[in-house]
């Protein structure tokens, strides 16, 4: 597994309560930019449009040797299968839920894939408490380290 993109705010900003595994319909050229790593996920979401999702301001920088005339910033159409597809548009219709995008990668076969999760947004109070808890595990994994040598 190659990972191209992460959302390293989606984990700050968010409860994440399930994470589902979704394709991703690309052209040649994205592709071929997306294995010399030119994508963020950064400030993109995930919409619902008659009743597909669609990844929307999702970066991918226009490869070079390509003579395609494309937006960087389109809308892309995320595969899911309908199960799952229910189950999340039925997760993000609940109140305060919403479908982020946190991982962009190349699964073992060579295909784009993005892991999106859906979650519930973190007011201020639990965004404080998840940075002390961070930074204990930090302390506490250097106390171990310097009590073990």
């Amino acid at each position: 597994m190659k990972i191209i993109a992460n959302n390293k705010k989606a984990n700050h900003d968010y409860f994440i309560n399930e994470k589902f595994e979704a394709g991703i319909v690309l052209t040649g050229s994205e592709v071929k930019s997306l294995r010399i790593n030119t994508g963020s996920i950064k400030e993109s979401y995930i919409t619902d449009k008659e009743g597909e999702l669609w990844l929307t301001n999702c970066y991918i920088k226009k490869y070079s040797s390509s003579n395609e005339n494309s937006d960087t910033n389109r809308d892309r159409k995320l595969l899911v299968s309908k199960k799952e597809l229910y189950k999340i548009l039925g997760a993000s219709k609940k109140e305060g839920m919403t479908i982020v995008p946190i991982t962009l990668y190349f699964n073992t076969k060579g295909l784009a894939k993005l892991t999106i999760g859906v979650a519930k947004g973190k007011k201020k109070q639990d965004k404080r408490n998840s940075i002390k808890d961070k930074e204990w595990g930090i302390k506490q994994q250097r106390l171990i380290k310097n009590r073990l040598i």
